[in-house]
């Protein structure tokens, strides 16, 4: 068996060693004589299961004790309707930045539950950058500020905290948590889909303070509720058990890495190999302003697009796999998580040099 390096921007690569703990793992959980796929959600084995995973995920992001660690479903998606209802609270705005494809989608879809207040928007220059801090517009009346970490399409990434001016600060790390250390305390409320650092799809993570809860109005559904899946520890209806085992076991893997703060120095060290060819290369352009560079998402573009197909066939044939960009901006996009291993990129690197010198 030969495995391919995958540069998938999500579902992404996993760890081999957690394919292989689950291959091991697949007719049976250590002495439960099932298969964690089988096993109810009530039961003594999966509870094990679910107390690790957030045992886990509270050390790796020193998560304090006042916040409420959900496993939902629906992805990141999901979220941007259900985030409205529960933190408006009775206020009519809401603030957004706007520095990407998907900030974009959260905002037209906080625009059926509150008037959005645009705080910032990098659209007129194509998401290339992050705007200025001191031009930005933060209505003080407003519920949140929302803003999205890492934009996975146009590989544009925040490297600091935003000033919410006293607001609670949301955020979508979907992408690039657990790349870096994050202070947890400075959020109201953070999410992520497992499916690009932590897992396979399926699981949806919400990381919320304990005063931002139990303010939904009535009419939002119970599955909709933080207030209620808090209460039923993310089980109030069957969850997607056999995804939230794959992601305890990414989690373990990660910790067996050192934990966030030995991986941030991999990703460091993996973006800036990449970004430095490409910025040497005659070829390869990124169009992302330097400061605000993403170090999971890298999107370049060739300087003459007609060799895009050659390029993406040669890629594949040397098992470099799922680089082409997002349809909506075109190009090339390396998607390099915790689980790229640096010989991954190195390959990526050898073969782009290789396809500049003979075209």
């Amino acid at each position: 068996m030969s495995r391919i390096y995958n540069f998938s921007a999500g579902p992404s690569t996993l760890p081999e060693s957690v394919l292989l703990q689950a291959r091991e793992d697949m007719l049976e959980w250590r002495d439960s004589g099932m298969s964690v796929m089988e096993m109810s959600h009530r039961g003594k084995h999966f509870a094990i299961i679910a107390e690790a995973l957030e045992n886990d995920l509270r050390e790796l992001l020193a998560i304090p004790a006042n916040y409420k660690v959900l496993f939902l479903q629906g992805g990141a998606s999901a979220q941007f309707s259900f985030i409205p209802q529960n933190l408006l609270a009775g206020k009519t705005k809401a603030c957004y930045l706007k520095t990407g494809a998907w900030s974009e989608k959260a905002v037209s879809d906080a625009k059926n539950y509150c008037d959005v207040v645009i705080t910032a928007s990098s659209e007129a220059e194509k998401y290339t950058h992050i705007p200025v801090e001191s031009d930005w517009l933060i209505d003080t009346s407003a519920a949140y500020l929302h803003y999205t970490s890492n934009e996975t399409i146009h590989g544009v990434e925040f490297t600091g905290v935003p000033d919410s001016k006293g607001l609670p600060l949301v955020s979508d790390m979907s992408s690039n948590i657990l790349s870096r250390p994050v202070d947890v305390s400075e959020y109201g409320l953070i999410y992520a889909g497992t499916q690009k650092n932590m897992g396979p799809s399926g699981v949806t993570i919400v990381i919320v303070r304990d005063d931002l809860i139990g303010r939904a109005p009535k009419t939002t559904p119970p599955v909709f509720n933080y207030a209620e899946q808090a209460k039923n520890q993310s089980m109030l209806n069957t969850p997607a058990t056999y995804n939230w085992y794959l992601v305890g076991l990414v989690l373990q893997w990660l910790k067996e890495q050192g934990g966030v703060a030995a991986i941030e120095q991999r990703n460091i060290a993996k973006a800036a190999k990449l970004y430095q060819a490409i910025d040497k290369s005659a070829l390869y352009k990124n169009p992302v302003s330097v400061p605000y560079r993403s170090r999971m998402n890298v999107p370049f573009i060739l300087a003459d697009e007609s060799l895009d197909k050659a390029f993406l066939a040669a890629a594949e044939a040397q098992g470099l796999y799922e680089l082409k960009g997002h349809r909506s901006v075109g190009g090339m996009r390396a998607s390099i998580y915790n689980a790229m291993p640096e010989a991954g990129v190195d390959a990526l690197l050898a073969f782009m040099a290789e396809f500049e010198r003979t075209h």
